[in-house]
């Protein structure tokens, strides 16, 4: 196990950086001499594993299309056989894995198994012709699984049960993250799943709560399991079909925002479900390591805790403000304006995506600040998207303490946030935030050089990085992203893989230094 400014060191605050925060290498099943190699066995082995987990969710499925006797069955069932023998070929090639694990070796598995994921993740939707396009089905699960919530389907009711099913599910698994389902469900990568898990979860903001990765993992599964099974009943109770209400739950908890109705929760033209569905938005925004210190006693925790506090007060200053507006420009009651309000600005900035409003006829000082929500993003260490609200805590700090230095130029001023920062981390934030904006103008650019317009390339690019679903425009909550030309889909497609392995997760795999497995 990694020493006092360790594991969790790494494990608190990589989701505020780069993801490579130095570790000793001591203290992993690696050597010097390992980093200098890439292992394309072990590789294989893991992406095998990982595709035979695939394959179980296929089958899942498979009893769903069973159960309601409809024509996807017979889809689901070759993409099982398919995804299960090319997991099984997989792990026969990597049978002559090394038993270390390089750095190099985690964030390519990584990379690519979100990128297997989808591509084997599409099948069903292409034999049964329910997406007959390869580039719509790759954008329909990549969108899924980075629980972005965009959809392209113009139809979503005339889809059978499995299909639907599949959609959500798709973002319950992507939610937690596939490497951190796989480690905590199939046994197998042993010493390795450390690394591999600390190159793909957000992490979590408190100190040392259980010193193993698969104990945490699976600490983490049942807080996760509980609001999706809690989230369920109440909706069955407030009156949404069971089916409805466990595909809901599935797409609240991931901060997803697919539905079964074209018209999301609006379809439903219920209060209640409305609160109810605000409210797990907000609790999946929480850093999920919260709730574990709750249960262990640590209840003083969840107070003090800088981060929630600048989310909750971001959520409720938007919320107020939008409802004035709403008030005043749509005529709408007390009531109405701040439900309409709560909901759009909760599933903006908890990247979940649902909607219960055209947002688009609202004034248009709002959409910016609505952009702002899906900038923001929710807490670390939970399943929302965005830039996390942690990393702006950081940098208002370093604002901050901008203005204090020119006044005082000797003072040491380090930044805080519920405990001091040295300025490694703040360094990383900083970066983080450069590179941010650059991939944000790179897609922005490239979606206008694709015939999409100013507005609408803007609220995309920000959308698909952030993991939101709804932009603005034409390709707002009321619209799908069918219209999108092809090219656009797989721009979006990448930026949302981007997004979701916090862009250095996912950019190592095209630095050659990471093949080579040096890090000169």
């Amino acid at each position: 196990m990694l020493n006092s400014f360790d594991f969790w060191y790494v494990f608190c605050y990589k989701d505020i950086g780069i993801n490579m925060i130095v570790m000793n290498q001591t203290h992993y099943p690696i050597s010097s001499d390992k980093e200098g190699k890439v292992s394309f066995h072990f590789i294989a082995h893991s992406l095998g594993r990982l595709l035979i987990f695939e394959s179980l969710l296929l089958a899942i499925c498979c009893g769903v299309s069973a159960i309601y006797g409809e024509s996807d069955l017979l889809a689901f069932l070759y993409s099982f056989a398919i995804t299960l023998l090319s997991g099984f070929l997989l792990m026969v090639y990597g049978a002559k894995k090394e038993s270390g694990l390089s750095r190099s070796e985690a964030y390519i598995v990584v990379g690519f198994s979100w990128v297997f994921f989808t591509l084997f993740g599409m099948l069903p939707y292409l034999l049964g012709g329910y997406i007959p396009s390869v580039t719509d089905a790759f954008f329909e699960t990549m969108s899924g699984f980075t629980t972005t919530g965009a959809t392209i389907l113009n139809d979503i009711e005339r889809n059978p049960h499995g299909i639907l099913f599949w959609r959500n599910l798709t973002q319950w698994i992507g939610g937690l993250g596939i490497i951190g389902f796989t480690i905590v469900l199939l046994p197998g990568f042993g010493t390795s799943s450390q690394m591999l898990y600390l190159s793909e979860v957000t992490g979590v903001t408190h100190d040392k709560i259980y010193p193993k990765t698969r104990v945490m993992a699976r600490y983490i599964l049942i807080v996760y399991l509980s609001l999706t099974l809690i989230e369920s009943a109440l909706l069955w109770i407030g009156g949404m079909g069971f089916f409805d209400a466990v595909c809901h739950s599935l797409s609240t908890t991931a901060t997803g925002g697919f539905s079964t109705r074209q018209d999301s929760i609006a379809y439903y033209h219920s209060p209640y479900i409305e609160y109810v569905v605000s409210a797990f938005m907000l609790l999946s925004a929480i850093n999920f390591s919260l709730y574990i210190a709750m249960l262990k006693g640590k209840k003083k925790q969840l107070w003090k805790n800088a981060e929630l506090r600048w989310f909750f007060n971001s959520v409720a200053i938007l919320t107020l403000i939008i409802t004035i507006s709403l008030l005043f420009a749509k005529g709408y009651g007390p009531e109405e304006a701040f439900r309409k309000a709560l909901f759009q600005v909760v599933t903006c900035h908890t990247s979940c995506g649902f909607a219960t409003d055209d947002y688009n006829a609202w004034p248009s000082f709002t959409w910016m600040l609505l952009i702002f929500a899906m900038l923001s993003g929710g807490c670390t260490g939970s399943t929302s998207g965005g830039v996390k609200s942690l990393r702006l805590v950081i940098l208002a700090g370093c604002i901050r303490n901008q203005f204090r230095q020119i006044l005082h130029p000797r003072a040491v001023l380090p930044v805080h946030a519920d405990k001091p920062f040295d300025n490694k981390i703040v360094m990383t934030v900083l970066t983080f935030f450069a590179t941010y904006i650059v991939v944000v103008f790179i897609g922005w650019t490239l979606l206008m050089a694709c015939g999409v317009g100013l507005t609408e390339a803007m609220s995309t690019v920000i959308s698909a990085m952030g993991n939101v679903g709804p932009g603005l425009g034409l390709f707002g909550p009321a619209f799908s992203w069918a219209a999108l030309p092809d090219a656009a889909k797989w721009i979006l497609s990448a930026l949302m893989l981007i997004g979701r392995l916090e862009i250095f997760g996912f950019l190592l795999v095209f630095y050659p230094s990471t093949w080579k497995g040096t890090w000169d």
